[in-house]
């Protein structure tokens, strides 16, 4: 594979990619304005091997990675692009950015009831939610190669300090693990953690596959450098050593899980991520895919027919179909849940077994990880058919519960408890309400 050196663009330098002189001059407003509001970040493989400029600006990958008119309200919109034209002190324009961001619910699903503490010590970046596995923010790896504009992550790359995750001090993540011995798996995330240099991961991971760590079963590592920047494993400066941090990761007889993010074919469609694949595979990696149903990209149940199905023709394991997260722009991506349930379930009978390892479509809401299994009529009463595929209590999970029949909802704190409930089950838990206000070191001490 020929080497590519890496050309990252943002909202400074972003005319310097040669086909944006094709844009139309509302197109080009709408990367200044929204740019200033939510993160902006592509990179040379994703405008020359991704993109259809011949079909921008509805082109799926550009509307993955460029700012548009639609991911703010008009009134947001309105806001920002008189401040630029009117050239508002930076400190106003600052000040208004700043409101519109903490309007767009920064952290959804209570993610700051997941960080735990070490004794007196606040592990802001750790999130232990589920009892099994514990979520480590490497400070070196809060960026990406290029950043989605559905990301659910999005204050991690727009200076929104209160609202990060992240750490560099991987021995206290290491003493937190000691006294936890029901954790056996570990998942590294971000932002992208393979924006890092192997040698920073490996002093991570290295450490746990000392003896001492054997309960820690499963090192998984989050990223979606296999969609957007694919030589990071092939031909970058240190791709042969991720490679072998890879192989020792197996030869400890650790389970390593590349969890790696596709929303659409295109991102599969490329000679270089397909060696890619090969080359991680060859260390004894294995691939899970995932992705949200997201208006405007992936909404069809044919797209996601041909993208599972081409995800095991590389070898990759489909892992799970989530529902968009409510924050940021979720308002140009949601789709009704009942439309997310009829795009899983066609996408999943027109497709062979080994494609049926998949799960979805899957809501990550502060309780858990709620599956929409379908709709129902049960007792006369037009349902939602739900379930925990994972749960702040264990006990909870896999135990079907109902929610009121809604059209519109799109996700599920819109959900009313059906049969004329006032609570959900769950919701009148002891660990619920203690995980409300406390971190989730509580649930498993």
């Amino acid at each position: 594979m020929k080497p590519k050196t890496y050309q990252g663009y943002s909202l400074h330098n972003y005319r310097q990619i040669p086909q944006v002189a094709r844009l139309s001059a509302e197109a080009i407003e709408a990367i200044e304005v929204v740019g200033q509001v939510l993160p902006f970040k592509t990179n040379n493989y994703v405008t020359e091997e991704l993109i259809d400029w011949s079909r921008v600006p509805d082109d799926p990958i550009f509307t993955l990675t460029f700012p548009r008119r639609g991911l703010l309200t008009a009134r947001h919109y309105t806001q920002i692009r008189h401040l630029t034209e009117t050239g508002a002190p930076p400190e106003r324009l600052k000040e208004t950015v700043d409101a519109i961001r903490l309007s767009l619910n920064p952290n959804p699903a209570g993610q700051e009831h997941n960080v735990p503490t070490l004794g007196d010590i606040r592990l802001k970046g750790v999130q232990h939610k589920y009892r099994e596995t514990v979520l480590f923010f490497p400070s070196q790896g809060q960026t990406c190669h290029a950043y989605c504009t559905f990301c659910f992550r999005w204050p991690q790359f727009s200076g929104m300090t209160g609202y990060k995750f992240a750490m560099k001090e991987g021995d206290l993540l290491r003493s937190y693990l000691r006294l936890h011995r029901g954790v056996t798996d570990i998942l590294f995330t971000g932002g992208d953690p393979m924006t890092m240099s192997a040698s920073v991961l490996a002093g991570y991971i290295e450490p746990l596959l000392a003896p001492e760590f054997t309960h820690i079963r499963t090192i998984r590592i989050g990223t979606k450098a296999l969609a957007y920047w694919p030589y990071r494993f092939l031909t970058d400066s240190d791709s042969d050593d991720l490679m072998r941090l890879f192989e020792r990761v197996a030869a400890a007889g650790k389970n390593l899980a590349i969890q790696a993010h596709f929303n659409h074919p295109v991102e599969l469609s490329t000679e270089a991520v397909a060696a890619a694949i090969r080359r991680i595979r060859s260390t004894g990696a294995q691939i899970r895919t995932q992705s949200p149903v997201l208006r405007h990209i992936n909404d069809s149940p044919d797209v996601w027919a041909q993208m599972w199905r081409r995800q095991v023709d590389l070898g990759c394991i489909p892992y799970y179909m989530f529902v968009a997260r409510d924050t940021g722009a979720k308002h140009f991506f949601e789709v009704p849940l009942e439309r997310c349930w009829e795009i899983f379930r066609k996408a999943y009978r027109s497709v062979s077994g080994v494609c049926r390892t998949v799960r979805g479509p899957s809501m990550s809401d502060t309780p858990g990880k709620i599956q929409l299994l379908g709709v129902a009529r049960v007792w006369g009463e037009k349902v939602f058919v739900l379930r925990f595929l994972q749960g702040r209590d264990p006990r909870w999970v896999d135990i079907p519960f109902f929610a009121r029949y809604d059209p519109r909802a799109t996700w599920f704190d819109q959900l009313e408890p059906a049969f004329g409930e006032e609570h959900f089950f769950f919701e009148t838990d002891r660990a619920f309400e203690r995980a409300r206000h406390d971190s989730a070191l509580t649930l498993f001490e």
